[in-house]
C-alpha cells in the first residue's frame, strides 16, 4: 500500500537526501474505504451465518452441513466458535457446539498425523486411501468418537490394511521389508473365490505391518491388533471391500462418505486433504502421545496384584481385608468393562479391560504409597478400619481410574465436560460414588504417586474444583459432626 502513495526519488548528483513525495492520496482513500467496507461486509455475513447456526440448532431445523454454512460466510472453525463464544447462547447450542468443536480437534490431530506418516510411506495414493477409509470406520466402529487414541489404533489398523496392498516399490523402510508380497505364498496358487479368500486371509493375519506401526509411533500393540480383528476387519467386509482385489476407488469410499458427512450435518472431513482454508492442523496429538507414555512407564513395573508389601499391611490389620478387596475390584471390574463398552462400542471391551488393568495397578500402587506415609507419621501398622471402608477403597479406584481415562483422552488440558463421554464425572456414575467422597482422597492421591505429569495434576484440581462448585451439593448432605472423624490429608476415617 505504501508504495501506491509514496515514491522514492533517486539520489540527486549534488550529495542530496533522497526525498519522498505524495503520489495519489485520493486513490489510496479510495481503497482503505473499499477495504473497510469489505471488512463490514465479512463481519456481517459472519453474524448472520452465526444467528442462522444458533436459530437452526434451537429449532432442531438443520437444512444444512456446517461445513457448507462455513463456506458460505468464509469463515475457519476456530474463528466461528470465537465469535459463538461472544453470544449468550442455550445449553443446546453449547452443548452442540462442544461436541462439534472436540471432533474437530480430534480429527486435526490425526489428520497431521496421517499426514506425516505418509511422507514415511512415500504414497499419497495410501494417504488418500487411508484418510476416507478411515472416515467411514470411525463413524461406524466408535461410538465416541473424540477418544483420540482409540481413533489413533483405529487409524494404525487402517494403515496397515493398505500399506499391505501397496507394492513394495512404493514404500519406504521399515515398511518396505515387511511387506508380504500377495502372490508370495510357498502354496500353489489356486483360481477363482478360493484364492481370492487364501490371500483376504493370508494379509488380515499378517501382523508384522502392524508391529512396526504401533513400534513406530508407541501404540500398544494388543491393545491395536484388538481392535483391528474385533472391529476393523469385519467393518472392511461388510464394505465388501476384499484385499485380494486391491486398493479400492477413492471416489467410491468419498462417495460412501459423503452420505455419512450429510446424514450428520457436520464437517466434510475430506477437506483436509485438500487443505481447506477453513480447517487448520492442531499439534496435540504429540502431547496426549507423550503422556500416555508417561504413565505406562509408571506403571509397566507395577503388578495388578497386591504386592508383598500390602500383604503385609493386610495381615496385620485386626480385620484383613485381603478377599474384601480382591472380590471388589473384581466385581467393579466387570462393571467398568460393561459400561465402557457401552459407551465407546461392544467390540472395544477388550480396550475397556486394558485401561481397567491400568487403573488397578495405579490404585495399588498409590495404597501402598499412602499406607507407608502414614506408618511413617503416625508409627502405627495397623489400619483395619481404613483397609475395610467400601468407600475409601471405591474412592481411590475410581481416582486411579480416572487418572487413566483422562491420559487416554485430550480433554485434560480443556474444561471438564458434562456430556455422554468419558469424560468425569463418568467414572463416578460408573462407580456408584458420590463426588465428596472422591474429593476426599484427591489431595492424598497426588501426594502418594510423585510421579503424576503436571498436566494430570492440573486435571485432578479442577476435579476437586468442580465437585466443591456443583457436583458435591448434587447428593452430598455435610455431617453434622465432624468431629467424628480424623484427617489423613483428606482421608477421613471413623474413630
Amino acid at each position: 500500500m505504501l508504495s501506491k502513495w509514496m515514491r522514492l526519488h533517486p539520489k540527486r548528483e549534488g550529495g542530496g537526501e533522497k526525498s519522498l513525495e505524495l503520489g495519489n492520496t485520493e486513490e489510496v482513500v479510495r481503497e482503505r474505504k473499499e477495504n473497510e467496507d469489505e471488512g463490514y461486509i465479512q463481519k456481517k455475513k459472519e453474524l448472520w451465518g452465526i444467528c442462522i447456526f444458533i436459530a437452526a440448532v434451537d429449532l432442531d431445523e438443520m437444512p444444512f452441513t456446517f461445513t457448507e454454512l462455513q463456506k458460505s460466510i468464509e469463515t475457519s472453525v476456530y474463528k466461528f466458535f470465537d465469535l459463538l463464544k461472544e453470544i449468550d447462547t442455550s445449553t443446546k447450542v453449547d452443548n452442540v457446539m462442544s461436541r462439534l468443536l472436540k471432533k474437530y480437534n480430534v480429527l486435526c490431530a490425526l489428520y497431521s498425523k496421517l499426514e506425516r506418516i505418509s511422507t514415511e510411506i512415500n504414497s499419497m495414493l495410501v494417504l488418500k486411501v487411508s484418510w476416507i477409509t478411515f472416515l467411514l470406520a470411525k463413524g461406524e466402529v466408535l461410538q465416541v468418537e473424540d477418544d483420540l487414541v482409540i481413533s489413533f489404533q483405529l487409524m494404525l489398523c487402517v494403515l496397515d490394511y493398505f500399506i499391505k496392498l501397496s507394492p513394495p516399490a512404493l514404500l519406504k523402510e521399515p515398511y518396505k521389508t515387511a511387506v508380504i508380497p500377495i502372490n508370495g505364498s510357498p502354496r500353489t496358487p489356486r483360481r477363482g473365490q478360493n484364492r481370492s479368500a487364501r490371500i483376504a486371509k493370508q494379509l488380515e493375519n499378517d501382523t508384522r505391518i502392524i508391529e512396526v506401526l504401533c513400534k513406530e509411533h508407541e501404540c500398544n500393540i494388543d491393545e491395536v491388533k484388538n481392535v483391528y480383528f474385533k472391529n476393523f476387519i469385519p467393518f472392511m467386509n461388510s464394505l465388501g471391500i476384499v484385499a485380494s482385489n486391491g486398493l479400492p476407488e477413492v471416489e467410491s469410499l468419498s462417495k460412501q462418505y459423503e452420505e455419512i458427512y450429510l446424514k450428520n450435518k457436520d464437517l466434510d472431513a475430506r477437506l483436509f486433504l485438500d487443505h481447506d482454508k477453513t480447517l487448520q492442523a492442531d499439534p496435540t496429538d504429540r502431547t496426549v502421545m507423550n503422556t500416555i507414555q508417561q504413565l505406562m512407564m509408571i506403571l509397566n513395573s507395577a503388578s495388578d496384584q497386591p504386592s508383598e508389601n500390602l500383604i503385609s499391611y493386610f495381615n496385620n490389620c485386626t480385620v484383613n481385608p485381603k478377599e474384601s478387596i480382591l472380590k471388589r475390584v473384581k466385581n467393579i471390574g466387570h462393571i467398568f468393562k460393561e459400561k465402557f463398552a457401552k459407551a465407546v462400542g461392544q467390540g472395544c471391551i477388550e480396550i475397556g479391560s486394558q485401561r481397567y488393568k491400568l487403573g488397578v495397578r495405579l490404585y495399588y500402587r498409590v495404597m501402598e504409597s499412602m499406607l507407608k506415609s502414614e506408618e511413617e507419621r503416625l508409627s502405627i501398622q495397623n489400619f483395619s478400619k481404613l483397609l475395610n471402608d467400601d468407600i475409601f477403597h471405591k474412592s481411590l479406584l475410581a481416582c486411579a481410574l480416572e487418572v487413566v481415562m483422562a491420559t487416554y483422552s485430550r480433554s485434560t488440558s480443556q474444561n471438564l465436560d458434562t456430556g455422554t463421554d468419558l469424560s468425569f464425572p463418568w467414572i463416578l456414575n460408573v462407580l456408584n460414588l458420590k463426588a465428596f467422597d472422591f474429593y476426599k482422597v484427591i489431595e492424598s492421591f497426588i501426594k502418594a504417586e510423585a510421579n503424576l505429569t503436571r498436566e494430570m495434576i492440573k486435571h485432578l484440581e479442577r476435579c476437586e474444583h468442580r465437585i466443591m462448585e456443583s457436583l458435591a451439593w448434587l447428593s452430598f448432605i455435610m455431617p453434622a459432626d465432624e468431629k467424628r472423624f480424623i484427617n489423613i490429608g483428606r482421608i477421613h476415617i471413623m474413630q
